[in-house]
C-alpha cells in the first residue's frame, strides 16, 4: 500500500469568476521527488500556499500525513519546510546568523543543527559574510537551509532554481536528489526548466489553468516518452529481417513510408547502421529521436488549450 505524505480532493480556490484551482485531486507517495509542471498562473503557487498554511481554499480538503482534520494539519505542517517565492533572507546577518533568527521564529530547540544544515548546502565556510552580498545561488541554498531546519519529512519548494546560472541550477539539482536519496525527505518542486526535472523528479503533475491533467511517475514518462532509432531505408521488410537475424532484436516497428524505429542499440547505433549496409541497403535516414519532458508538456497543455 502506497503511504501519502499530502493527498488532496476536489481543491479548488476561485477568485471572483476565475479558478486558480479547480477540484485538484493531487497526491505525492513518501519519499517521492514530485515535479509540479505548469504555465505561470496554472496555479502551482496556489495549491503551494495552501498546502503550507499561507492560503486557504474555496472548497476541497487537504489530507497531511494521514491526518485531515484542521488541528491535525496544522500540527503536520511543523514536520514540514517551504521555500514559496523568494526566501526571507536578512541582507545584513550572516548566514548563520539568518539561521538563528528563523530557528528562533520556528521554535526550533537547540542550534546544534544549523552548522551541519549549512554543511549540507555548501555555505559553513561563509564566516562573517553578509547575505546581503551572496550570489543568487548562495542565497537560494541559504533558503534551502532555512526550509530544512527542523528537520522536515516533507520539503515544498517554488521554483528554487529561479535567477540560478546553468552551474548553480545543477548544485541545486545535485543537492536536492543526495538530501532525497541520503535523508527519504519528500519533496514537491516546481519548476519552469523543465529539463532539470526531467533529471531530478520520481512523480509528476502536470497543472494547466487550474486543473490536474495528469499526474505519472518517471517510468511512465519515459514509456510515454520512449526513444529510438529512426531509419529510413529503401527495403523496410529485409531491412526488418537484417535486424531480427543479426541483431537478435523483435523490439522495432515498421512504420509507413519505408521508417523504422528501433528502440534497442540506442548506445551502440554504428553497429545498426553497419550491418544495414552491410546487406545492401540504402540508409536515407538515421537519427535518436523521441520526446523530452518539455515536448510531452507542450503536447498535454496544447491537448487541453483545445477541450
Amino acid at each position: 500500500m502506497i503511504d501519502y505524505v499530502l493527498r488532496t480532493s476536489q481543491l479548488t480556490k476561485q477568485y471572483k469568476d476565475q479558478y486558480a484551482l479547480d477540484k485538484v485531486d493531487l497526491a505525492i507517495p513518501k519519499g517521492s521527488i514530485y515535479g509540479f509542471i505548469g504555465q505561470n498562473g496554472a496555479g502551482k503557487s496556489t495549491l503551494m500556499r495552501i498546502v503550507s498554511g499561507l492560503s486557504f481554499p474555496t472548497s476541497g480538503s487537504i489530507e497531511l500525513f494521514g491526518k485531515n482534520a484542521e488541528k491535525e494539519i496544522v500540527q503536520s505542517r511543523k514536520r514540514m519546510g517551504a521555500i514559496i517565492e523568494s526566501p526571507a533572507l536578512f541582507p545584513h546577518m550572516t548566514a548563520y546568523e539568518n539561521m538563528e533568527v528563523h530557528r528562533l521564529q520556528k521554535g526550533v530547540p537547540g542550534k546544534a543543527n544549523i552548522g551541519k544544515i549549512l554543511e549540507l548546502v555548501g555555505l559553513r565556510e561563509t564566516g562573517r559574510k553578509k547575505a546581503g552580498n551572496f550570489s543568487m545561488g548562495m542565497k537560494q541554498r541559504l533558503g534551502l537551509a532555512i526550509a530544512l531546519l527542523g528537520d522536515p519529512e516533507f520539503l515544498i519548494l517554488d521554483e528554487p532554481t529561479n535567477g540560478l546560472d546553468p552551474m548553480g541550477v545543477v548544485e541545486m539539482r545535485e543537492l536536492l536528489k543526495r538530501i532525497n536519496r541520503e535523508t527519504g525527505l519528500t519533496i514537491l518542486i516546481s519548476s519552469h526548466i523543465l529539463s532539470e526535472l526531467h533529471q531530478l523528479a520520481t512523480h509528476y503533475g502536470i497543472i494547466h489553468r487550474g486543473k490536474l491533467l495528469e499526474q505519472l511517475t518517471v517510468k511512465e514518462l519515459n514509456e510515454r516518452c520512449q526513444h529510438y532509432l529512426h531509419i529510413k531505408v529503401n527495403d523496410p521488410d529485409r531491412a526488418a529481417a537484417v535486424i531480427e537475424r543479426k541483431l537478435d532484436t523483435t523490439e522495432f516497428e515498421v512504420m509507413s513510408g519505408g521508417v523504422i524505429r528501433l528502440f534497442r542499440y540506442l548506445e551502440h547505433p554504428g553497429k545498426v547502421s553497419s550491418e544495414l549496409a552491410a546487406a545492401g541497403l540504402e540508409i536515407e535516414q538515421f537519427m535518436p529521436m523521441g520526446e523530452d519532458l518539455e515536448s510531452y508538456f507542450a503536447g498535454r497543455i496544447g491537448g487541453a488549450g483545445h477541450e
